[in-house]
């Protein structure tokens, strides 16, 4: 019979059993997921949580709060998604872990943009009653903050949005303030003139977590000091004690100089002049200010010739007693007074002269080693920058970190030049300058009258009752009454510390980061100089500069923050404060504000402590760090970790959290730092616009966000794909599952083979994923659940039982194991996926069951407990590989159309199996060689499974399983 006379095949489609699903292959996210939102909310589905979880085991996070300034950026998205992972695995294991949202809304930046606002208008903040100023930085905070739940809301972050704590809210402001005044009750407040970083452009004190570091170019500048007495070293007067700065405008404040007692110095002769510098900077000092070195010049043979004496070097202790005179010293006064150099053991011979001039208004180490020898500061530079009206040089001039006013030829050098004391000057230095990270201006170190925490004084209101807590009150066991005594008060430092030592770090390297910040911090300076924010709500006497410790006065100052929020504390309310027993006249009432990290640091007690949010409170009687976890980025580690660690400390002996998880920063593409000013950023609103929410999930979820990670297009298609292949999935689980009952339903033990081990990998899965959550891992969580898809589902056990899917009968007991397994892995991933892919989990969920509640209502899954030799099954995956790629040549030329027309050949020594149906391949012999041999099946291919079988007599025909099915279907 010829080709054309033979009959056309029966068409067998319409009795193959395809998988079935209205589920899309496209996602449609953007257009998908704002309504499954508004179902969430419609529907209560955080509140709905609360109640199924209500008197399960806590776990709380406590909300970091984001600033309430400006849209979400990728920093916030990556961080809430984070939070919402953590949140959602926890409840998912059958903990009540509630989630209420904060915001941060004092503060500088808030009121910088309000200003901002007014200078447009030609308006004066100042000359604002201070109720209508605060109430627009209110209403401005409010603006922002609803913006941004919008925003962290359509990522798909369940919380409690209607209710968030904001730091502006007047039961918020009144707990701030209780906390403050515990402080005071408990010693912890001090009033002191110390340097402090201050922003001459915002006019107020910065914390170091308000600052950041940036390359700039200054004027370097050299300096001689006349010397007119020098007791040990007499020879010395008449010469010149050298400076060098890069501050040119701090040395009208001078008021003394430093050496180092171990230093060598020595003496350059230029001409008849002679200049005192260290020994190993003397090449540098004469290169720097191009003059020839008369003389000896080789400070290895100790003589700088040119003089009747003959010159050695000399240790710094010889420089003691020595005093030089100000170079502007004709202007008299102030100037006239004789500069003593001064022991100083931070002197170095790295750079410069070693020799540095003090001026302790401006600098740390300045001012300690200023006041060791009563020298005070003169409080010379007004808060914007400019030298005092009254001082006798420069008075009213600034702004000092102006670079025209520094350079070379700016009013400074040029008086320093013509008193004949400028050796050298260049605007040439590059180095790292701090900078307000608000304004971005430089900053300054100013000596201005603030608020301190002392860091180093014992705090006797701390009970040793904590022990066992603390690490500092000793370690494990008991301990004798003396060991007792001396545990009982810890410095705030000391607590901290312990309390760093029992905190859990993920990364752990964050405990020797924040714990060197720590060890390291100067007293914190509690004080701004602005006017939105918590006032420091003290009354100071006048004549004993003491401030009033008074419960029932401190109880009114509560209560009327409470009432009316911030304005409550002002000159009209100071005697109704007060009460009868104090008179508002003696007392000067505190016009600072509180650093606003005290805000973010107190949160703990307002949110977790006041019972506003019962879900967030402890069992009655406990006494340890109340959240279990907070969580930001890297930086916190000098702001809101610290801030919170300290304020916990100082007033309850312990951390707020039991453990600290920091994500790191996000880049470009390219690995730079994001800058509107290179183009760079990307903004999540437009991700989400275009990809939709779950894309940038996966995305934060798949990076090591513990490390400085990356984002750009070809990242986020990258991520896009490998959602694809998450959704084919599911799609195809749902597909392949239509029409399931529990009617086909096996047990274990009646499974095949390869079902069990399925369900093994599974079961090593689940462990996977519980141990990740556990560690905060998510980016192990998230790509061992794609691996598991794509490389033991898709690729493996799919491809193998398709077979059995689409033409095994439907009471065949492999195909009703195959579909077990598959509702047991639709009900298992669709709850590992649902934290991550949000929306698409929701969708696949109702997918399947269109009546159900919330797929995030959902726990844990139970994971049939099946075994299996790992081993062995690796051994069939790597010949069943070696049989793919060996068939691969023969599908390219042609040869065969698929693996289904393919009989292969493996070694003698392969796993026992049904190795046909593992490999998908006609049939399987074995061999006596070691390699893998295909070529094509001589046997002809059924109508229906398309299978090359003997019993196949041509093609088209049935095999016996098709001939059955068919039977039985008609």
């Amino acid at each position: 019979m010829t080709e054309q006379q033979r009959p056309q095949s029966p068409d067998y489609r319409s009795t193959v059993f395809l998988p079935k699903t209205d589920f899309p292959m496209k996602a449609g996210l953007p257009q998908k997921e704002p309504g499954i939102l508004a179902r969430w909310q419609a529907e209560k589905i955080y509140e709905k949580t609360r109640d199924a979880r209500r008197g399960r085991e806590k776990f709380i996070l406590h909300d970091g709060p984001p600033y309430a300034n400006g849209d979400m950026h990728i920093g916030h998205a990556l961080n809430h998604i984070l939070k919402d992972m953590v949140v959602r695995t926890q409840t998912l294991l059958g903990k009540d872990a509630p989630y209420v949202p904060g915001w941060d809304c004092h503060g500088l930046p808030i009121e910088w943009k309000v200003e901002e606002e007014y200078r447009k208008k030609k308006k004066n903040k100042d000359e604002v009653p201070a109720e209508e100023f605060r109430a627009e930085c209110r209403a401005y905070a409010a603006n922002w903050v609803n913006v941004q739940r919008e925003q962290l809301k359509r990522l798909g972050v369940n919380g409690d949005w209607d209710n968030p704590y904001l730091t502006m809210d007047f039961q918020a402001e009144a707990t701030i303030v209780g906390e403050l005044l515990k402080f005071a009750q408990n010693g912890m407040l001090y009033r002191g003139a110390k340097p402090v970083m201050w922003s001459p452009v915002e006019k107020t004190a910065l914390a170091e977590a308000e600052v950041e570091y940036e390359d700039i170019t200054s004027t370097q500048i050299d300096v001689a000091f006349e010397i007119t007495e020098s007791p040990k070293v007499p020879e010395l007067k008449g010469a010149y004690a050298v400076i060098w700065t890069t501050t040119p405008w701090t040395i009208p404040v001078n008021q003394a100089l430093a050496y180092g007692p171990e230093v060598d110095y020595t003496v350059v002769h230029f001409g008849d002049e002679r200049f005192i510098v260290a020994a190993k900077l003397a090449e540098e000092f004469a290169s720097r200010t191009n003059r020839v070195v008369t003389g000896t010049s080789s400070p290895a043979a100790g003589i700088f010739g040119g003089s009747e004496f003959a010159w050695r070097t000399f240790k710094g202790s010889d420089l003691e007693g020595t005093i030089a005179r100000h170079p502007m010293h004709k202007l008299g006064g102030f100037f006239a007074a004789p500069r003593p150099l001064l022991p100083g053991d931070f002197v170095t011979t790295d750079s410069g002269t070693g020799l540095v001039h003090m001026a302790p208004d401006h600098g740390e180490d300045d001012f300690e080693l200023c006041k060791a020898h009563g020298i005070n500061p003169k409080f010379v530079v007004e808060a914007d920058g400019k030298y005092r009206e009254d001082w006798p040089w420069l008075g009213g001039q600034g702004s000092v970190i102006n670079p025209k006013f520094n350079a070379p030829d700016g009013p400074i050098c040029t008086a320093l030049r013509e008193a004949g004391a400028l050796l050298a000057a260049s605007a040439d230095y590059k180095h790292s300058y701090p900078h307000s990270w608000r304004s971005k201006a430089k900053v300054i170190y100013r000596c201005t009258p603030q608020w301190f925490v002392p860091m180093d004084t014992a705090m006797t209101h701390i009970s040793p009752k904590t022990r066992g807590e603390n690490r500092w009150e000793g370690e494990g066991g008991a301990v004798n009454p003396a060991e007792e005594a001396a545990c009982a008060a810890p410095t705030l430092r000391q607590a901290a510390l312990g309390a760093i030592a029992d905190t859990r770090f993920v990364p752990d390297k964050g405990r020797n980061r924040i714990g060197a910040m720590v060890e390291g911090r100067p007293d914190w300076v509690l004080s701004r100089q602005r006017a939105w924010g918590v006032p420091i709500t003290l009354f100071v006497h006048r004549k004993t500069g003491e401030y009033l410790v008074d419960e029932a006065v401190n109880d009114r100052i509560r209560a009327a923050i409470l009432e009316r929020g911030v304005d409550a504390w002002s000159d009209d309310a100071a005697q109704g404060l007060l009460g009868r027993d104090y008179d508002a006249q003696d007392y000067e009432r505190v016009a600072d504000i509180l650093d606003v990290w005290f805000d973010s640091g107190s949160t703990h007690a307002f949110v977790l402590e006041s019972g506003r949010w019962p879900d967030l409170l402890r069992p009655e009687g406990y006494t340890g760090p109340t959240a279990d976890l907070y969580l930001e980025g890297s930086d916190q580690h000098r702001g809101w970790f610290q801030s919170s660690l300290l304020e916990s400390c100082a007033t309850r002996g312990h951390a707020p959290y039991k453990a600290v998880l920091t994500h790191g920063f996000t880049m470009d593409a390219k690995g730079f730092k994001m800058s509107k000013s290179l183009g760079n950023t990307i903004s999540p609103l437009k991700v989400m616009e275009t990809n939709g929410a779950d894309i940038i999930r996966l995305w934060a979820l798949s990076v090591d966000f513990t490390e400085d990670h990356r984002i750009g297009d070809e990242i986020l298609k990258g991520v896009a794909d490998q959602y694809r292949k998450l959704r084919n999935t599911l799609r195809y689980l749902l597909g392949a599952l239509d029409g399931f009952d529990e009617a086909e339903r096996l047990p274990v033990d009646q499974m095949p083979e390869l079902e069990r081990y399925v369900l093994a990998l599974l079961g090593k899965l689940d462990a996977t994923l519980r141990t990740a959550i556990d560690a905060f891992d998510f980016n192990t969580y998230v790509r061992a659940l794609l691996e598991f898809c794509n490389e033991d589902l898709s690729a493996f056990f799919f491809d193998i039982r398709k077979d059995c899917l689409y033409c095994d009968a439907p009471t065949d007991t492999k195909r009703r194991a195959y579909r077990t397994v598959l509702d047991t892995l639709f009900h298992a991933l669709i709850r590992y996926a649902a934290p991550v892919i949000v929306f698409t989990a929701e969708e696949t969920w109702a997918s399947r069951y269109p009546d159900a509640d919330s797929v995030h209502l959902l726990e844990w899954p139970e994971v049939p407990v099946a075994e299996a030799d790992f081993d062995r099954w690796a051994a069939l995956r790597s010949l069943r590989q070696q049989v793919t790629e060996a068939i691969e040549p023969l599908r390219r030329d042609k040869i065969v159309g698929s693996s289904l027309a393919a009989q292969v050949t493996v070694p003698a020594s392969a796993p026992e199996a049904d190795l046909a149906e593992l490999f998908i391949t006609a049939q399987v012999t074995r061999g006596a060689g070691d390699q893998v041999s295909v070529s094509p099946s001589p046997d002809h291919k059924c109508g229906r499974c398309w299978r090359h079988l003997p019993e196949v007599k041509e093609d088209g025909d049935l095999c016996a399983r098709c001939e059955d099915v068919v039977e039985v279907a008609a």
